[in-house]
């Protein structure tokens, strides 16, 4: 007789049945791995596994942004074009957090661990036959999906490595090892594309996908509950929300590129952006069990949350984009900045370290201050740039930006968390919260830093221009001495004059650049200064409108 192979109805109920765990084995939310104990030897190797995972996750994206340059050279793009490869990797991995929790929940950290490695590894052997630029973002998309799924997964097996009395110190590190890639990646990269070019970049990124894989098959993730989690609707809102979000990542990436006001297809994407988050907002709104929890979003703790991670973002944005766009202004590349670069790791490193060694659950903002405050010193260093200034200079001022770049991360996600694990239905809206304010946060930082100081460069060549005339004897006499430089190589002397010309025109750019990036370093520091008299008024504020614990109350 032949055996009907699909699972009966009452089979179906009991894989989605909670098991019964030990207290200190419980699973803190569906979809995350019960928590058993450890021997210390296998806690290490969890901590270890966490690490190459996490790493992987982070490195494939930071290769690329720390390479553009070279990257745009070996495609043959222009630099609007080739800045579609990040975009393309945030456009999908936004987006594809209110999949992957749902996807862990229903199917199990066993398939989700196994299936999204694969993927990776599969998109990472797809980099090396890339030949042109439209093949070449389609891959970092699809790495955008996949890196999604590492970066949670290299947080449980952290999570792993620590007993339940430091787990929170376990949540913090594997949180901002991620935070390590770019920097890592700005250090060792030259070497990678001396190795072989482009493709250096991505032999080394397939390597450690294999790496992760083959330790994640040795080593696996402890099981969880699992219970069905999928509803028709939340397809129908993932339809709306991630194209929705793309077309904005894509807007904020471009804009300063092709300029906001002379492209007219930025404005048809942002108005197609808008529609579509609102349709998807107010499906969500009308759900009795909605995939985006939009009045719990739209809570005043949660808006003041999502709006400190996004000026904390932006503040970021000066190493990315003040610190290195102001170096390769002056004509330096990654190899004349790798001592800078490590002494950023170094500062991430160690704010890492300080912020798992110090978190305390009741006192979150006060890490946050003190990141603000050192930033906004690190900002006020660097806005005093001129064009002698060299990576030496910055040593002290990018260490004050990278210690606090990680120092303030692991201290925000808990203040926001807390609410999570007393109503575990909010999950996966304070995932798409965080992961939106800090991927579209930083996407927002370089554009408007970019684009203040794309203005800001203009007004001062403007400035200095209007006074270069030869009518001017100071102006004359470095014209004609540079002239006088070219006399050995250039026997015509109206060629030597028109060089001079050129000459100090370039000068005068360089200088206008300076210029203009020590006012982005002064708006980093202002956006420093108002975040954290904001945040410091928000706390006096709520603390005198909280009640009295002695106060008795009123019998009427």
């Amino acid at each position: 007789m032949s055996r009907d192979p699909s699972p009966s109805p009452v089979a179906r109920r009991d894989r989605y049945a909670p098991r019964d765990w030990a207290p200190h084995e419980r699973p803190m939310m569906p979809g995350s791995p019960s928590t058993p104990l450890h021997s210390t030897r296998r806690r290490i190797a969890y901590g270890l596994v966490g690490f190459v995972i996490a790493m992987t996750g982070g490195l494939g994206n930071a290769l690329v942004t720390a390479n553009l340059l070279n990257l745009q050279g070996a495609l043959g793009a222009y630099a609007s074009e080739v800045a579609w490869l990040p975009a393309a990797y945030v456009m999908t991995n936004v987006s594809m957090n209110i999949l992957l929790v749902k996807f862990r929940q229903q199917f199990g950290l066993r398939l989700f661990t196994e299936a999204f490695l694969v993927l990776y590894a599969l998109i990472t052997l797809a980099h090396l036959f890339v030949n042109d630029l439209g093949s070449a973002i389609a891959v970092r998309a699809g790495h955008g999906i996949a890196g999604a799924a590492l970066n949670t997964l290299g947080l449980y097996y952290m999570l792993q490595a620590f007993p339940q009395k430091h787990r929170l110190r376990g949540l913090v590190i594997g949180l901002g090892i991620a935070q390590l890639a770019l920097p890592l990646a700005r250090v060792f990269s030259t070497d990678l594309l001396e190795f072989g070019e482009w493709r250096g970049l991505y032999m080394f990124e397939l390597g450690l996908a294999l790496l992760a894989l083959g330790c994640v098959l040795l080593l696996k993730l402890p099981p969880g509950d699992r219970h069905k989690a999928f509803e028709p609707l939340d397809f129908l809102t993932f339809a709306l929300f991630a194209p929705g979000i793309a077309l904005l990542t894509a807007v904020l990436a471009q804009g300063r590129l092709a300029w906001w006001t002379e492209t007219a297809w930025l404005g048809w994407a942002l108005a197609a952006s808008f529609a579509l988050v609102t349709a998807a907002i107010a499906i969500e709104h009308l759900r009795a069990r909605p995939l985006l929890n939009t009045r719990w979003l739209a809570t005043g703790s949660m808006l003041r949350l999502a709006l400190a991670i996004v000026l904390i973002r932006i503040v970021l944005s000066e190493q990315a984009t003040g610190a290195v766009g102001f170096l390769q202004a002056l004509g330096l590349g990654n190899e004349q900045m790798r001592m800078l670069f490590v002494i950023v790791l170094i500062g991430s490193v160690a704010g890492l370290a300080t912020s798992a060694l110090t978190i305390d659950p009741a006192n979150t903002w006060q890490p946050v201050l003190i990141s603000l405050a050192l930033m906004m010193t690190g900002a006020l260093m660097d806005a005093q740039a001129t064009s002698a200034t060299r990576p030496e200079q910055m040593y002290v001022s990018q260490f004050l930006l990278a210690f606090g770049s990680t120092f303030f991360l692991g201290p925000m996600l808990i203040a926001g968390i807390g609410p999570v694990i007393s109503q575990p239905r909010n999950l996966i809206s304070f995932i798409v919260l965080f992961g939106m304010t800090q991927n579209l946060g930083g996407l927002l930082g370089s554009a408007l830093l970019g684009t203040f100081q794309t203005m800001r460069e203009k007004f001062h060549s403007s400035v200095l221009t209007e006074h270069l005339t030869l009518l001017d004897p100071l102006v004359a006499a470095r014209v004609q001495a540079t002239a006088n430089g070219y006399a050995a190589t250039v026997a015509d002397p109206a060629l030597r004059n028109a060089l001079a010309v050129r000459a100090l025109g370039s000068a005068a750019t360089r200088e206008a650049n300076v210029l203009a990036y020590n006012d982005v370093f002064l708006l980093i520091a202002f956006i420093a200064f108002c975040t954290l008299a904001w945040i410091i008024t928000s706390r006096i504020w709520a603390r005198l409108r909280a009640p009295s614990p002695t106060a008795t109350p009123d019998p009427a």
